[in-house]
């Protein structure tokens, strides 16, 4: 389905159409220090309209609530009778204390803001929030307080678990430009990440042991953890950490770390310990169970993620969960736009010229945000589609009842001889391709869901990495006519390697009668990690072994001349940690022989979610 020319419209642009009541000059701008349950203080910019009790925009930053990019929108919103209280994140900004602990005090701070602003004066009832990343990340505490009416968190979710394992290599730019602290620096993190490059690149190693290594630490502490397997004890770990107190959370994992403050790269490395399925943005609001988490929701969330976003799988994980578990009507009330973005910035760029929504940043959709808020307070919401996702390729915006596509059928693409991908299955014996994967080389990320100011996301032309001899590709032959894929991507492969341990990298690309190959979205699978029900175990050397991907999701039209492509390496570095290949023993890297099988005993494919084509 089509999406309506009103909210086209609003998508597209940047411009506001819904008209100032107020000039600049009349707004009220004030500071104030707001007070946490346990007395901490935080600094809070109030914009006032004239006219009050208003509905209010509340906003949690750590980024700094006077950011160049932040104080247009807020008088824009101001401006059109919203109060917005911007708040300096705890130990950021001007806000108390000394010292940040990343996500350790959301769930307590972002429930008691929303506590304040419903007593204020100017306040007429109505709390909305905004904002993407961890200004998005921290509008899910505040939305299990009954008095937020509605939050718009951008590029977030949960934390609900992956499918498979995989560790990110979070590039620590923002460990050190978040919050105070001797090692912090003023300078922002898109100009300290380039500063970093060297460090980055020289590291990025994943040669952690089976078992965690702070298990063994634990066990003084924790005697249960004697008697438990890893997986179990792993499972027992995290239900104690829900059951913390923020402070106690901050304070177990400073412990650990041995840090003076929690940094984004310490509540990263963290997660393992938990268990493989704990991603990073369960540390917002911890929950044994998500499910019950999505229940105790009180406001009405409007998600926006992106195509090339990184947080994408969460993002549609969530929206799933409150589609199933949250309660009524909230649970029918919610609604998610897939952007053609990336995490913060363009993401898909073909076209770009002819089509202005493909120029995105968090703030650039005020009008569209002003549209989401007065549906909500008019009560319209059921005027709006439940997904609205944009169909890269055909360059058009679509809408859906529902996620996954229910019309969405998962066709199989095998892998064949002659680097042939086609639906035939394979009917050859003992067939295989090889590639030797050396950590010491590793295949290079080229665009995609990666966070970076040094490596452009989104839609790359990867031809060039395609060339490389440790990456196996499969194209198909010119399209005979349109093929529209919308949904979650997945790949099988019967593989083995000459290592105990090692990485599996496919990528899904469109490519262009010119022969460009544009990057659509790609998944890696730690082959220890390969059931994470069962924990880390090791490869044979040598032994087959079936491997399902998470390919992660897109939405694309491959037009007729065009073809499908897909290629397989064991590195995406460094959006991914290189595999070492030694399964954690401790010794320098070792290269590996992999070998993909594509014959009738072991047919890898792809899964692709197929959907028909409609003008």
């Amino acid at each position: 389905m089509t999406v309506s020319d009103d909210l086209q419209y609003a998508l597209k642009s940047k411009d506001v159409r819904t008209p100032a009541q107020f000039a600049a000059a009349d707004v009220k701008i004030e500071t104030v220090n707001v007070s946490m349950r346990d007395g901490v203080k935080l600094a809070t910019d109030l914009y006032v309209p004239p006219k009050t009790p208003a509905p209010v925009i509340a906003v949690r930053t750590p980024y700094g609530r006077d950011g160049d990019n932040l104080v247009a929108p807020f008088m824009a919103f101001a401006r059109r009778g919203y109060v917005v209280a911007v708040q300096d994140l705890r130990g950021t900004g001007d806000s108390e204390p000394d010292d940040h602990d990343f996500y350790m005090f959301e769930p307590q701070d972002g429930y008691d803001f929303v506590e304040w602003i419903s007593a204020q004066d100017w306040c007429d009832g109505f709390i909305g929030s905004l904002g993407g990343s961890y200004v998005g990340q921290v509008q899910w505490p505040m939305a299990t307080h009954p008095k937020m009416t509605t939050i718009v968190p951008e590029v977030s979710g949960i934390g609900v678990g992956t499918k498979t394992a995989s560790l990110h290599m979070v590039v620590n730019a923002l460990a050190h430009t978040i919050g105070h602290g001797e090692e912090k620096t003023d300078l922002p993190h898109w100009q300290v990440e380039p500063m970093m490059l060297d460090e980055t690149l020289s590291t990025g190693f994943f040669n952690e042991p089976f078992v965690h290594p702070m298990l063994g630490e634990l066990t003084d502490s924790f005697p249960a953890l004697k008697d438990l397997s890893p997986v179990e004890a792993q499972a027992w770990l995290w239900a104690h950490y829900c059951s913390l107190t923020c402070a106690e959370r901050a304070e177990f994992v400073r412990e650990l770390t041995g840090s003076p403050h929690v940094t984004i790269v310490d509540a990263e490395n963290i997660g393992p310990l938990f268990g493989q399925g704990i991603s990073l943005d369960r540390h917002t609001l911890p929950s044994v169970d998500p499910t019950q988490q999505v229940a105790d929701f009180q406001a009405i969330p409007l998600l926006r993620t992106g195509w090339y976003d990184w947080f994408i799988n969460d993002a549609l994980a969530t929206f799933e969960l409150l589609r199933t578990h949250a309660p009524e009507p909230l649970r029918s009330q919610a609604r998610i736009i897939i952007t053609p973005s990336s995490h913060n910035s363009v993401g898909y760029k073909e076209r770009m010229g002819e089509h202005p929504e493909l120029q995105h940043n968090h703030w650039s959709n005020v009008d569209f945000t002003l549209r989401w808020y007065q549906t909500v307070r008019d009560g319209s919401i059921d005027e709006w589609p439940r997904v609205i996702y944009y169909l890269m390729g055909a360059n058009e915006w679509r809408s859906a009842d529902d996620w996954p596509l229910p019309e969405a059928v998962d066709t199989p693409y095998y892998l064949g001889a002659g680097a042939r991908l086609s639906t035939t299955p394979p009917q050859e014996h003992e067939a295989a391709d090889q590639y030797v994967y050396d950590p010491l080389d590793p295949t290079p990320t080229v665009g995609g869901s990666i966070v970076s100011w040094v490596y452009p996301p989104g839609s790359v032309d990867v031809s060039a990495v395609q060339q490389r001899n440790d990456v196996l590709t499969y194209t198909t032959e010119p399209l005979a006519q349109d093929i529209d894929v919308v949904g979650n991507l997945r790949a099988v492969l019967h593989a083995s390697s000459s290592a105990v341990d090692t990485d599996f990298a496919v990528r899904l690309s469109d490519v262009a009668p010119d022969g460009r190959a544009i990057q659509l979205q790609n998944g890696l699978l730690r082959a220890r990690y390969r059931d994470l029900d069962r924990g880390a175990e090791p490869l044979v050397p040598g032994e087959v072994y079936p491997l399902e991907i998470d390919m992660w999701v897109t939405a694309n039209r491959f037009k007729a001349g065009h073809r499908i492509r897909v290629d397989v390496s064991s590195a995406d570095f460094p959006r991914f940690d290189r595999n070492t290949n030694l399964g954690g023993a401790a010794g320098d890297p070792v290269a590996a022989t992999q070998t993909v099988y594509r014959d009738a005993s072991h047919p890898s494919h792809v899964l692709l979610p197929i959907i028909p084509v409609t003008p």
